[in-house]
């Protein structure tokens, strides 16, 4: 059995016991991103993007493959697979979807972020929307288990604290939305303490 398939299982088996955090704020626009997950060299790893410049919000940030949602899309994991195809040419049939984690709320730019996890194949011929990914970046998801490449930062924003996740990655650095998913991911999965 491949590391891939043991840790779809097991994802699949945890966001089914526990129940998803929705949030519920019609002042945020709704978004959803793919955590695609994948094998590479019998371990597992989680692509990301880094955004263009160019894009209207979190320029040059490393993302997680999604957008907006649109009037036509039926639910959260629709608008994430619809989101990867239009980024990264991923066609949603090509993605396995194992569930579903927590709403997070974006600080700055107003949404609410539904993380939908789901398996890809890997490698894939990739056709990139330059528009708005400026590159295709791998992690390998025992980056995200270490709690040493973790750092967080406290900070204040209209009199309210919170804190601001980190991750470092070879030249990159992960943090905001995206640091707090897979943040959720690991907790959500494999139980580490908060």
């Amino acid at each position: 059995m491949s590391a891939i398939t043991d840790l779809a299982r097991q994802v699949q088996t945890r966001l089914a016991l526990r129940t998803r955090r929705t949030i519920v704020a019609p002042e945020l626009r709704r978004a959803a991103v793919l955590v695609p997950l994948h094998e590479q060299g019998g371990e597992p790893y989680v692509l990301f993007t880094r955004r263009t410049e160019t894009v209207e919000t979190h320029k040059g940030q490393i993302s997680l493959p999604g957008g907006a949602a649109d009037p036509g899309d039926a639910d959260a994991q629709s608008t994430a697979l619809r989101e990867a195809h239009e980024e990264m040419g991923i066609p949603p049939t090509q993605v396995q979807v194992l569930g579903v984690l927590d709403d997070l709320p974006t600080t700055i730019s107003g949404f609410v972020v539904a993380p939908v996890v789901g398996i890809i194949p890997y490698p894939f011929p990739f056709r990139i929307n330059s528009a708005e990914i400026a590159e295709v970046l791998t992690v390998p998801l025992r980056v995200f288990r270490d709690p040493s490449s973790l750092r967080v930062e406290r900070r204040e924003r209209d009199g309210r604290r919170f804190d601001v996740y980190f991750y470092r990655y070879d030249r990159h650095e992960i943090w905001g939305v995206t640091a707090r998913i897979m943040k959720g991911f690991v907790d959500a999965v494999f139980g580490e303490a908060e």
